[in-house]
């Protein structure tokens, strides 16, 4: 039998060479009730997952590839039963479920900023307002699809959107690509369990150094399974910007400090003699690695330009030209209407300027209205060079970020001309730039999904609205996660606390904060923007070490862990079976992240529900209060036991990943 794969035009035109898709002659079924409901249901799980690990680690995972390869398994399962099953139903599936990873993104880049400030967003507002971001964004993209997509085929390779299109056709050979998945999630979901359920291992290894310097590496296989994403690379600058920060700057801080008798700005109380090294951090180093992350987001902005501008002369030109339409056109070829696209989005922009509550806090309908032109505007501007960006770099690498801090910056310079500078104004502020960094985000995704289906043969107009209704039901349980959490961490900070630091939206809220209320540390600042610059001119991944300034070593130390492991397993393997481990890891790593971010919102849910909104306190105090094994309480809580124990959970967590990674799973079966 011919092994069927994707024709090497997928990848390459020759000059005089013509494209025909994966089905091409065919007329499969695509866009089914089936394959919507799969989809729904799989972009709601990941979207939980990916709302608590941006939460924790300030990062968010692509999640087209393993909602891909669960899509192949629950259409499996349904053949069980007798029913038979397309590729193109199984691309509609993956579309509509990777939408939830955008919309996560864009939430909590700035949501969080909200209950920082004190306010208690709604539910519904939350939702209402991710789903009018996202819906812009889809809707923005439409128009530039035949030029992104088809007419730039061969030229832009959308990296993501081929590798799906790999996976499914590899799901029609059949094989056992989907079992790393599930022994990621269990193992994920029984690590939260040990460390923050059951609270018989610890959260993290530390090892305190002289200085206030301190050594730490998190117990996390999500962690884990994102530095086996990313890379030894980023993880290595990631690692290198946090180890600055612990073993460097905070020990410079406390010895600079260590004579001073007065308190130093912005701490007004303590000094700096008496704080501890997570003091030190959350007062002085998360303001140093905010500038750095600034600075980042600028200058990958900066690079960015000629692209921008080129993608933005696209757009408005295709914008311009979709009334050229002709209306007898193939299937493979066929976009949603351009006044229904017009339509809608003129639609949400009324709504968000006519019904309050759902754009800030400000009952002014002229505040609000100026608001939703600014979403319009920068919407449209960053959607056209998020889309095109995405498609020479991956979705990993597009700089939503600084998008969304050039956004914030002009809006704020706005209000601040205006007066609006209170608290309702920087809220008001902030969802401006949710609304426009959710639009980016899902401009990427729905570019890489619509490379996916030119590539098998899908229908365009079904993939789009396969991507409004990923926004729309996976909206709703982004921002329900993000409250139950709030809640449920109430006793370490909430968001922005010690558990769920919510890096992104925390720079978020400085940069509105300092243009409307003109109080930040410049110093500091400044000093993390110099350090940038600095990793900027050795050409280093400038994004990835700032983020590294501002987390904590723990946090970018088990990413480390996963980044090193891949390294050594590809190192000296042939070129196909480093590929082969790289592939196989990432689908273990992808699901280690759901299998943990699912478990800390289900143990969210617990708290919240039943526990009042205290901590969970563990097995360690029923053993010794109930069971009668205080010897056992006592052995897990000893002061050299802990660390070892949570080293050796780490060693554990790198050598599954690195067991299934080597799993030949052809001569498994």
């Amino acid at each position: 039998m011919a092994q069927k794969k994707l024709p090497r035009t997928a990848y390459e035109l020759r000059k005089g060479e013509t494209f025909e898709p994966y089905t091409h002659g065919q007329t499969p079924a695509e866009f089914t009730v089936k394959a919507v409901v799969a989809g729904i249901f799989l972009g709601m799980l990941f979207g939980m997952a990916n709302t608590y690990l941006g939460l924790k680690a300030g990062l968010t995972i692509s999640t087209s590839i393993p909602v891909a390869v669960l899509s192949v398994v629950f259409f499996r399962l349904l053949g069980l039963f007798g029913g038979r099953h397309s590729i193109l139903e199984l691309n509609s599936s993956q579309t509509v479920g990777s939408a939830s990873s955008s919309v996560a993104s864009g939430v909590l880049f700035t949501i969080p900023a909200l209950f920082m400030w004190g306010m208690s967003p709604a539910w519904r507002q939350i939702t209402l307002l991710a789903m009018a971001g996202g819906l812009i964004g889809v809707l923005f993209m439409v128009p530039l699809r035949r030029f992104l997509i088809k007419r730039e085929h061969g030229r832009l390779p959308y990296p993501e959107g081929m590798a799906c299109a790999e996976v499914l056709v590899a799901a029609e050979r059949g094989g056992r690509q989907a079992a790393g998945v599930f022994w990621g999630i269990g193992i994920g979901m029984l690590g939260k369990l040990l460390t923050s359920g059951f609270k018989v291992l610890g959260s993290k290894f530390v090892l305190p150094l002289v200085g206030k310097a301190e050594i730490a590496i998190s117990v996390s296989p999500a962690l884990t399974g994102v530095g086996y994403i990313l890379g030894i690379r980023i993880a290595s600058v990631m690692v290198g910007g946090a180890a600055l920060s612990a073993l460097v700057i905070i020990p410079l801080i406390n010895w600079i400090g260590s004579g001073w008798t007065e308190p130093f700005y912005p701490e007004t109380e303590m000094l700096i003699r008496d704080m501890t090294a997570h003091d030190i951090w959350n007062r002085y180093v998360r303001y140093i690695g905010a500038g750095a992350v600034a600075c980042a987001g600028f200058i990958t902005l900066i690079k960015s330009i000629p692209t921008m501008v080129e993608s933005f002369k696209i757009g408005f030109a295709q914008l311009r030209q979709a009334k050229e339409n002709i209306g007898s056109v193939d299937r493979t070829d066929r976009d949603l209407s351009f006044k229904i696209v017009i339509g809608v989005i003129l639609l949400i922009l009324v709504v968000l300027t006519v019904v309050p509550g759902v754009l800030g806090f400000i009952d002014s309908i002229a505040v609000r209205a100026i608001a939703a032109v600014l979403i319009a505007i920068f919407a449209f501007f960053f959607v056209t060079v998020s889309s095109r960006i995405v498609g020479l770099v991956g979705v990993t690498s597009n700089p939503t970020s600084g998008m969304t801090i050039a956004t914030l910056l002009g809006t704020s310079l706005i209000f601040a001309a205006a007066g609006w500078t209170d608290t309702f104004g920087k809220a008001t502020a902030l969802m401006v730039g949710t609304a426009v960094c959710i639009a980016a985000s899902i401009a990427g995704d729905t570019s890489q999904d619509l490379k996916t289906g030119f590539v098998l043969g899908a229908t365009p107009r079904f993939q789009q609205i396969g991507e409004l209704v990923g926004v729309i039901t996976s909206a709703g349980i982004v921002a329900w996660t993000i409250g139950y959490l709030h809640q449920s961490e109430a006793a370490s900070g909430g968001l922005g606390g010690s558990e769920l630091p919510a890096p992104q939206s925390v720079l978020m809220k400085l940069v509105v904060d300092g243009v409307l209320d003109a109080n930040l540390p410049w110093m500091l600042i400044l000093i993390g923007a110099a350090l940038a610059a600095v990793v900027a001119l050795f050409k280093l991944p400038v994004l990835a070490f700032a983020v590294g300034v501002y987390l904590p070593l723990y946090t970018m130390a088990a990413v480390f862990v996963g980044g090193f492991t891949r390294w050594l397993l590809t190192r000296k393997q042939e070129e196909e079976e480093a590929e082969r481990r790289r592939e196989q890891g990432v689908l273990l790593g992808s699901g280690m992240v759901g299998g943990e971010g699912l478990t800390g919102v289900i143990l969210a849910i617990y708290v919240v529900s039943f526990g009042g909104g205290e901590p969970i306190r563990g097995l360690i105090p029923w053993f010794e209060e109930t069971a009668g094994l205080g010897w056992l309480a006592a052995f897990l809580s000893d002061e050299w036991v802990v660390p070892i124990l949570a080293i050796l959970a780490i060693a554990c967590i790198a050598s599954l990943l690195a067991r299934f990674a080597k799993r030949n799973l052809e001569s498994a079966s």
